[in-house]
Parts: structure tokens; sequence; C-alpha cells
């Protein structure tokens, strides 16, 4: 059958020592092991993953589903960045106790902060349950059989694997569905903020320097994970103990130089190597535009209400940094699409491709792929823009639209079933609750002048003036009484008015006809990624990202992003200070900060020059989900803390450059100088194995 014929092929093929990948660490052994060896590694497979030994791959846990942390002590002490711990971070302060602006350090047990809802997962084991999970499939099935199939058949690998009663079993799909593996997991629910630097380290720069090099950002912050009497996943508890790991990291005080090996182990989020060169273009030039646009107008009216008031501050930043966050990586992606050629290679590669189908009598198989992809796309572009244009507007930018759209999935609900109204009551009794919680009308009046017009022309902001759901009480009182009666009122209120045609036509016809023209789209990436493992074995090929555990590996390297300029791969203390504007948003220092440069009051955490280091640059794949994922020395030791690509590197998430693509890392030195001379946090250095590789 042509799905098991392929399954193996990717682990067979030989391939010359390079960079770029993010490779499942359980099949480390051989190509990989190789390669990494032949950069300067001194690990093998089995120090990186091991089922029956601690290994590192247990010190490396998923925070919160959306980056990554590490554990780096014997009690459960976890590092991730700043901008991953800021919502908690930021739901812990108030005017009162601002740590956005001062920072938080626990010098006890007892100070340390618990957070509803954060959790943080190890993998405890991968297997291949491909054959398993494709029993059944042939050639003659529809799509829509197959992937029925598929679903009966990991379900059945789910209910009956065997785990412990505290783990939890994960079914992942890779290959584009040609192959799946299955994660042993477990989850530990009781996670408390330790420290953070204030924002003006730990966010320094921030979207003026986002994405971009040189970076002086201090992006980190502290946590420890608790478990229950056994060591195992519990929920908060006061009688819960720091919890003691499998493995934790070393730390290194040797620092890095240009050269040395760099290993960044986490969990990605999601990438797409293998789109054709029409898929490339239309998100180029054609979706991300529109995208950027949208954005762009948000930012310039929140940015400003935040520079003039602390109360917009707070409540806005964790949501202008999400927000900024994508406009300028997009941004950065198409410039990079566009100074790699990035089009036209993809077109080279295809002709290689057609070519090669010829010479293997495939074509009569695989040749209609890519003018398939061609017809699709054209078809597709439209659609795909407006869903996306939508999804900006109500559930990104605006707050008021976005709790009508919520009111929207209620009634839904309650209009399909009448008993679950509780249920959806309460649902969205919560999600107005957590909206008004950091939610300035003025702020999203501004917000809704700004990008409604990129989506419909008919802006009507007096809306704001009328609605119940601009205050909480009144909105929770839209909410009272029987559902026709809640339905009535909320049909009578002048922003549900105004959004709900625009809702009801988003899931009656939007995005039905996305899904009904991406389907085909999806299917046939299937079949081109089967085709290329087959017609061009030696191509180099690694799974797309997926939010599973992941090894990327490279070296310390600067990078020449245009004409005459080459950025050296480190950046220090100095920068800062240069930088250093007193009292502005972006490039404000405190004060301590500054003695402490005055004083060259370093500790043992300067480089051999004498200075403090903040930043280096690697040539690690990374994407979204490797935030907070250490940077691994060739000998298994804590050097960085990954945070951030260069900005023409954001194009990585489709087409990996090594000459352009460069990952950006804090020096673990400056966390630890942070930690110890700004904070004075020593007891949390003490917990820590510091160790001298080099030496």
């Amino acid at each position: 059958m042509r799905f098991l014929k392929i399954i193996f092929f990717f682990i067979a093929f030989q391939l010359s020592a390079q960079q770029g990948g993010m490779w499942i660490p359980s099949l480390l052994e051989g190509m990989n092991e190789t390669e990494m060896q032949s950069l300067g590694s001194k690990l093998t497979a089995k120090d990186i993953y091991d089922v029956n030994n601690s290994s590192l791959k247990d010190a490396i846990g998923h925070f919160n589903g959306g980056c990554t942390t590490e554990v780096i002590s014997p009690k459960g002490l976890i590092l991730t960045n700043h901008h991953c711990g800021f919502g908690q971070i930021q739901s812990h302060s108030s005017l009162e106790n601002d740590y956005l602006k001062d920072g938080f350090w626990a010098m006890s047990l007892d100070e340390e902060l618990p957070n509803e809802g954060l959790y943080v997962e190890f993998i405890v084991s991968i297997h291949d349950v491909t054959s398993q999970v494709l029993e059944g499939l042939d050639d003659t099935m529809t799509e829509t059989d197959k992937q029925s199939q598929i679903s009966k058949n990991g379900n059945g690998v789910l209910k009956d694997w065997s785990k412990e009663t505290w783990q939890d079993v994960k079914l992942k799909s890779f290959f584009k569905g040609n192959q799946y593996f299955l994660f042993v997991t477990e989850r530990f629910e009781d996670i408390r903020l330790v420290g953070a630097p204030p924002t003006s380290i730990g966010k320094f720069g921030s979207d003026t320097d986002n994405w971009v090099f040189p970076r002086h950002t201090g992006d980190f912050s502290l946590f420890r994970i608790y478990a229950d009497a056994n060591n195992r996943p519990a929920t908060y508890s006061k009688n819960n103990k720091p919890y003691k790991p499998k493995h934790f990291l070393p730390v290194s005080l040797d620092g890095i130089e240009e050269g040395d090996f760099t290993m960044v182990f986490g969990f990605p989020g999601t990438t797409d190597e293998y789109l054709p060169a029409v898929a490339i273009e239309h998100i180029t030039q054609e979706y991300n535009p529109t995208n950027i646009a949208i954005r762009e107008a948000a930012l310039k009216v929140i940015d400003a209400k935040m520079k003039t008031s602390d109360d917009v501050r707070i409540k806005y930043a964790s949501k202008q940094a999400r927000i900024a966050n994508a406009w300028k990586k997009w941004i950065g992606e198409n410039l990079g699409i566009k100074k790699s050629n990035a089009v036209a290679k993809r077109r080279e590669f295809e002709a290689t491709f057609t070519k090669a189908l010829k010479e293997k009598g495939m074509e009569d198989t695989y040749g209609n792929i890519l003018p398939e992809f061609d017809r699709l796309y054209k078809d597709f572009s439209a659609i795909n823009i407006k869903r996306r244009n939508f999804i900006e507007v109500f559930f990104v930018t605006n707050e008021l639209m976005n709790m009508t759209l919520r009111a929207y999935q209620m009634e839904l609900a309650i209009s399909k079933n009448p008993d679950d109204f509780k249920k959806a009551k309460e649902v969205l009794e919560n999600r107005l609750k957590g909206t008004h919680k950091n939610y300035d009308v003025e702020v999203d009046k501004g917000v809704f002048e700004a990008v409604m017009p990129f989506y419909n022309k008919n802006v009507d902001a007096s809306i704001y003036n009328k609605s119940a759901f601009t205050n909480l009480d009144s909105a929770l009182k839209l909410l009272e009484g029987k559902p026709n009666e809640v339905i009535k009122k909320l049909n009578k209120d002048a922003a549900y008015k105004y959004a709900k045609p625009m809702i009801e036509e988003f899931y009656n016809e939007i995005n039905s006809e996305y899904q009904q023209k991406n389907e085909p789209i999806t299917s046939l990436q299937t079949t081109y990624m089967t085709a290329l493992m087959k017609v061009l074995p030696e191509e180099r090929y690694f799974p797309d990202a997926n939010s599973t555990l992941r090894v990327t590996y490279g070296q310390v390297r600067g990078y020449s992003p245009r004409d005459a300029v080459y950025y050296n791969p480190v950046s220090y203390l100095d920068g800062v200070i240069e930088k250093y504007v007193p009292g502005d948003y972006e490039f404000d220092v405190p004060q301590k900060l500054i003695d402490l440069y005055d004083a060259k009051d370093y500790g043992q955490y300067a480089d051999t020059n004498g200075k403090v280091p903040v930043c280096f640059l690697g040539t690690n794949h990374t994407t979204g989900g490797n935030s907070g994922s250490p940077a691994i020395d060739a000998e298994g030791n804590l050097t960085g803390l990954n945070f951030d690509r260069v900005w023409e590197g954001t194009m990585s998430d489709m087409n990996y450059d090594p000459e352009i693509c460069r990952n950006i890392m804090v020096d673990i030195r400056y966390v630890l100088f942070i930690i110890d001379k700004y904070a004075g946090a020593k007891h949390l250095i003490d917990e820590m194995k510091l160790v001298h590789p080099k030496k």
C-alpha cells in the first residue's frame, strides 16, 4: 500500500551535514546524531532522548500549550520567556503592585504566586503508531472515507494504550498525514510565579526591536512546578511540594563564541515548509498585507493610549504584545521571502520535481498536482482573505465585536438546544468578566473606528453609547431571565444588532465556503508530500512543526541582512545603555541597572572581554512555540534562552535559508546577572548547578 511504503523513507536517506530542520527526538540515532556531532556536539542520541533513563527531554516542558520551558534546578524551578509568562505577571499586577513596571521576585517559597489554569506538560515517551492508524486504507477510498478510517483507528489506539492513571496520551500526524506518533504525557497544574524582571528589562526595545538584531532584551521569567506527596501531577494545594525532576539542565558560566554548537529543544508550533510556490505567493502578496494593515491600525490607537495612562498600560500590555508580535512578524516574513527570492526558487524546485516525474514514469500518478494547486489557490484566495479579516476584527483586535460574537455563539447554542442555556450563559458570563478585567471603552472605541473600515464600510461608532456590552454590570443584566427573554434583549442591543448580520454571514457563508475550498488543498498537500518523498528521495525532509517536542541544531553565527551590513553574533549590556532613553515607553532603563553598569559590578557573569553579554544569534530553525526553549551547548548545559528570530528570517516557517535565518537567544549569563546582581535573588542562583564546561 502506497501509504506504508513511504512511511519510513525519510529515515533512510543519506544527507551531508547541514543546518535546518525540526527533528523528532526519538529518531535522532544515525543521520541526525552524526550531523550534530559534525557541528560540534558531544551528545549522543540517548543523551537527548531515552525512555529508560533520565535524559535531556525530561527537562523540557510545554508551557501552557504555547511556549516551551526548561527545568533548571532539582527543586522544580523552571525558566521561560518574559513574554510567555506575561499574562500571569499581568494578572498579579495592579496599580498598587505593578509587577509589570517594577518586576517581581519571591524571596521564599511562601511568596511564590499560584496561577489558575497554567500548566506545564512533559513528554514521557514517543511511539510510532503509523501502521495501526493507517490500517485498512487503500487508494480506492475517498478522502472523507480515509479520514473517517484514520479517526476510527486513532481513537482505538488511544483507548487501548497502556499508561499510568496520572498520564495522558495524544496522537499527532506528521508529513501531512503520512506518519503518526503517539505521545505519553504528564501535565502539572500547580505552577507558581517565582520571578520576573521589570518590563523595561524583559521587554526592552518593545515593538521597535521586536524581530530584529542587535537585540538587548532580557526576555525571561521564572516559575516553579509543584507536585503532590508522591511527586506526581496535582492541582494547586498548599500541601504540594516543589517538583523533583527526572532531569534538570546544568547552567554554563563559560558562555558562547562564534561557531559553538547550539541545540534548541522545544515545542515549535506550526510551519509549512512544503508549500507550492503559488501558496507562498498568495500568503506574502495577498493574505499578509491585509492583516498587517488591520493590526497596524489597531496598534496606533492602543500604543497612543498606553503611553498616556498607567491604567491603560497595565490593562492592554498583554493584548498589545500579542497584536504587535504577529503584525511585525508578517512584515518580516514578506521581506525575507522577497530577499531570498523564495517564490522563484520554489518554482525551480517544482521544475525539478516535474522533470523527475517524467524520468520515473510517474506523470499519470502525480503530474496533475502542481496545475491543480494553481487552480485551487486562484479560487481560494479571496475567501481566505475575507475569513481572516473577520478573525482580525472580531477575534483579535476589537473587544466589543468579540463580545457580540460570543453572545451570538450563545444564542446559536440555545436555539439548537434550549437545555444548554445554563451552560452557555455561564460560558458567556465568564468571557465577559475576563474581557472587562482589561477593558477600556475609549481605547476599544478608537480601535473599532480604526479597524472596522477594513472589513465593512458601515462604521457606526455610536453603538458604544447605546450598547450594554460596554459595561460589565449592564452586560451581565442582559443575560438575566429565561432563554427567550435573554435572546430578545440581546437582539435589541445596539452593538449586537450592528454586528449580528456580519457574524451570521461569517458562520453561514464565509466559513463554510472557506472549509469547502480549503479541504481539497489540504488533501492535495498530503498527496504532494507523498509524491515528493517518492520522486525526490535525495532531498532533505523533516516533519512540519505541530506543537510536538522537536530538536533543532546549529551554531552561533552572525549574519549580513543587506549590503555592507554585518551583525556580530553577540550583543552586550553596553548596547542597552546606548539605546537608553529616559522615560521612553520602549527604551527606558531601571536606575539600578545603570548603577551596576557604571560600577562595572558584574560578578561572575561578564564575558572574557569584561562585558556582560545580553543576546546571541544561532542558525537554529525555530518558530512560534520555541519561545522559552533552552539553548543547549555541546555537552548538554544551558547557555541561553530562545525568544525570537531576525526579521528577514521569520520566513523560515515556509522557507528556511541558512544565509538569512537566525534565531535570537538571551545569554544565560545575562539572566543570572539580573537575578543575582539586579534583583538580589541569589537564593535562586544557589538552587542551580553552575558549571564550567570550557575550563
